[in-house]
């Protein structure tokens, strides 16, 4: 399974002090209080009678919610041992029953045995600390067990830690830290793993754990604690500052799922998607906080600050793997500004040819909501944006127009309509259907045409939502050529219900339950739920997709199909398409940048997938300098063929990428060649 253990935007200003002392929780007050049993059967409840997926609380519901809930404690398989996982099977399938009953003692079973092995773990890592290390043995470390047996027992588990431990100095030993500060950092790490485990208290064992019911039915329903609901307002109320990044629990790491557009983080260009962040530290010259093995909350406090202030990261790059060397960015907190996240244009002229393709890159589906209830005529959004662009470029006397939608999560859903109205006459957009079978269709509310031309749209793995609102309904239409990776898959609503109105009890607050509502259907009447909308041409680099969105989620909802909607599709030749694509694979042979780039996709893949590490200390220090010496080769052969000067070995790479400002986008410069081949068949047909 894999596992987020939860995910936080880290775009908030407000200062809070970095990680204050709260005192430990006595084992006493880990028990269920009656306004859990209250929240508990409200959910329940609002499940089964509103939840768009129809799943009886069972004994599979049951043996599902155990598995969720050991795996949220100790996903990588680290601190239970055999012998709890067999009393725990006790749960197996009852847990449905205590639930209905409102019983919620199995999980406060279950987490007391876990603080003991936690309170194990720890006690043998810093007495393991005092002892010397020998890294001539050949040893390998596995850091990835998720998918490993549990440890028969305390023994076998002390091996396992004893690789761990000896992993974590050398880790630190080939970043040139010295011995007196490798053994604080490990020793403040580990006693940093006892004290946070201990300061989680009832509300937060509860949350955990009808989060692990509530997963178990599907993977966008979760119930959020009172204070978990208060720090999703404040990141709400002030969305628009921070750092601009959403961070995920990924084992021992805090990694980066996403870079917010137009964000500190994403114009700064150093921090990207997969990174993982191993330490953080304020100002320019305050200490670099090792992070690694925390909770995500207390990351993000200190990732947390005052606009205009500095925040330093300890990054592993996505590339690097556990080997490679850890770099520092610098990012200055700020307001993440909606000029920086508006759709901007470009254009693209083909070489041997007069052809121009005009580009718009449109990073999300965004309205300024606030200025638009204050009346203001001018005010931004996406749709409003894009007519002015399209207006601009035709003036250009562009060929065809590419509408780059990679990296776009969504937004708007009134925009998405709006926004796909500019290239349709008219007619539906996308389908709805709710918890109760109800279908409603959505149209474009605006009739006429924006843009009639040429017209390709540029997605990715990470196109998503309201994205694939507008890919999909330009794809049953014909209106033009999807071409990239096959997109997320996220074609479900969810709504967030305040517990407390519902209770109306004004003694105690029982936080909230985002609940998925209904689902979205493509005009011809298929899902982007589960497979996304698959592009008509497909690049090579959505091979290492397969594990990533919707489709990589335990209990997503499936693809369905329902009636198709009316409507009027456009004439656009499949023929030409089928052309366009055999023109393209013969063409991506022979280029050099795309075929390094596939190189690059392959080395990060090759990074991403290993489980385990050497402990031998000569061999992770060749795996490393080949590792690097493989990058700097890639990189140099990428700036060559562009006409741009080689690094040096110890040049940094992100640096000198920023003063070159005509690198080419590959995948970019690819799509407008395949648009251009469509438009001129003549022209391509010479190419080849």
């Amino acid at each position: 399974m894999k596992k987020i253990t939860s995910i936080i935007l880290v775009c908030i200003s407000l200062f809070l002090p970095a990680l204050a002392e709260i005192p430990t929780v006595p084992l006493s007050e880990l028990k269920p209080d009656t306004k859990h049993k209250k929240a508990a059967e409200m959910i329940t409840r609002i499940i089964e009678n509103y939840h768009y997926k129809k799943k009886p609380l069972d004994d599979q519901l049951s043996s599902q919610m155990l598995d969720n809930y050991l795996k949220s404690l100790d996903q990588n398989h680290s601190f239970f041992i055999l012998q709890d996982i067999k009393e725990f099977e006790d749960y197996r399938y009852r847990l449905d029953n205590y639930l209905e009953k409102t019983n919620l003692f199995p999980a406060f079973v279950i987490f007391r045995r876990y603080r003991q092995r936690i309170d194990e773990r720890v006690q043998y890592a810093l007495e393991l600390l005092k002892s010397d290390f020998d890294f001539s043995l050949n040893e390998e470390y596995q850091f990835d067990r998720r998918e490993s047996d549990w440890a028969e027992d305390r023994l076998t588990l002390d091996e396992l830690w004893r690789k761990r431990i000896k992993n974590d100095y050398l880790s630190l030993l080939l970043s040139d830290k010295e011995e007196p500060d490798i053994k604080d950092t490990l020793s403040k790490r580990y006693k940093r793993l006892k004290t946070s485990t201990f300061q989680l208290d009832a509300n937060d064992v509860f949350q955990t754990y009808i989060n692990a019911y509530t997963t178990a039915i599907e993977p966008h329903t979760s119930y959020f604690s009172p204070r978990t609901s208060e720090n999703f307002d404040i990141s709400m109320r002030l969305s628009l500052e921070g750092i601009g990044a959403v961070l995920r629990g990924d084992t021992d790491y805090t990694q980066v799922q996403r870079i917010v557009p137009g964000g500190p983080a994403d114009l700064s260009g150093q921090l990207h998607a997969e990174d993982k962040i191993v330490g953080v530290g304020q100002n320019s010259d305050g200490e670099i906080v090792d992070v690694i093995g925390w909770r995500l909350d207390d990351v993000v406090d200190l990732i947390r600050g005052a606009k205009d202030t500095e925040v330093r990261l300890e990054v592993l790059p996505k590339s690097s793997g556990l080997e490679g060397p850890n770099k520092v960015i610098s990012i200055i907190r700020d307001k993440i500004k909606l000029e920086e996240q508006a759709a901007k244009s470009s254009i693209i002229e083909i070489p041997e040819s007069t052809g121009r393709i005009g580009v718009i890159d449109v990073p999300t589906f965004y309205s300024d909501f606030a200025a638009q209830a204050r009346g203001d005529k001018n005010y931004k959004s996406t749709s409003r944006d894009v007519r002015k662009i399209l207006a601009e470029l035709q003036n250009e006397n562009i060929d065809g127009i590419i509408i780059d939608l990679r990296s776009n999560g969504g937004g708007s859903l009134t925009e998405a309509l709006e926004f796909t109205g500019l290239f349709i006459e008219t007619g539906p957009v996308v389908q709805t259907k709710d918890s109760r079978g109800r279908i409603e269709i959505n149209n474009d509310p605006d009739p006429g045409i924006t843009y009639a031309g040429p017209l390709a749209v540029l997605v990715d793995r990470n196109s998503a939502s309201a994205s694939e609102i507008f890919a999909g309904a330009i794809q049953d239409y014909r209106r033009g050529i999807i071409i990239g990776e096959p997109t997320f898959g996220k074609g479900t609503v969810q709504q967030i219900v305040d517990l407390n109105r519902i209770a109306r009890d004004s003694n105690n607050k029982h936080g909230r339950l985002k609940t998925t509502i209904a689902q979205f259907f493509r005009i011809s009447g298929g899902s982007n739920q589960h497979k996304g909308v698959v592009p008509d041409i497909v690049f090579p680099t959505a091979e290492t997709a397969h594990d990533h969105g919707e489709r990589s989620l335990d209990n997503a909802l499936p693809w369905e199909k329902i009636e198709p909607a009316s409507y009027l599709s456009a004439s656009a030749p499949v023929d030409s398409f089928h052309r366009a694509k055999q023109q393209y694979e013969v063409r991506i042979k022979s280029n050099k940048l795309f075929q390094l780039l596939l190189e690059k996709q392959a080395l990060t893949q090759a990074a991403s997938d290993k489980k385990s590490v050497s402990l031998l200390k000569d061999e992770r220090e060749n795996e490393r300098e080949k590792l690097l010496d493989t990058k700097l080769r890639l990189e140099n052969e990428f700036r060559i063929a562009q006409g741009l000067e080689p690094l040096a070995k110890d040049e940094e790479a992100d640096e000198a990428e920023k003063e070159e400002l005509n690198t080419i986008d590959v995948i970019l410069d690819e799509t407008a060649h395949i648009l251009f081949d469509l438009i001129s068949p003549a022209h391509s047909t010479a190419q080849l």
